[in-house]
């Protein structure tokens, strides 16, 4: 793979999550600083693998998600299921590429990654 569309892919990846994380006013400095540590290991990761480039959103996506669950609690919170407990949203296909924010109970796709500001505005 070229670096060009190795830094891409990794550009890409940072600025979707970043959108989401701005959506739902979590973009503070330390959250920052996990999406930068995940960019990091995906390219380690990409570079071993380059055919899973188109990928690297949704992992960078999972991973800032696993992290936020570990200092902060769930991130992305579902937008759907208003009556029910919080719970967040999970990143369809685990992996795979155009991945998109699903809420598992309702079955339901909230939005793509780095699109989720439209779905959190509603």
């Amino acid at each position: 793979m070229e670096l060009n569309t190795l830094e891409q892919s990794l550009h890409t990846a940072r600025a979707l999550v970043m959108a989401d994380l701005a959506a739902g006013d979590v973009a503070e400095a330390d959250v920052v600083s996990l999406v930068e540590d995940a960019v990091t290991h995906r390219r380690w990761w990409v570079e071993q693998w380059p055919e899973g480039a188109e990928f690297v959103a949704g992992l960078v996506a999972q991973d800032v998600q696993d992290a936020l669950l570990e200092r902060y609690g769930r991130w992305p919170l579902c937008p759907v299921c208003t009556e029910e407990e919080p719970h967040a949203l999970d990143v369809e296909p685990e992996l795979g590429p155009d991945p998109h924010w699903v809420c598992t109970k309702a079955a339901v796709a909230v939005a793509p990654v780095g699109a989720l500001g439209g779905a959190l505005r509603r």
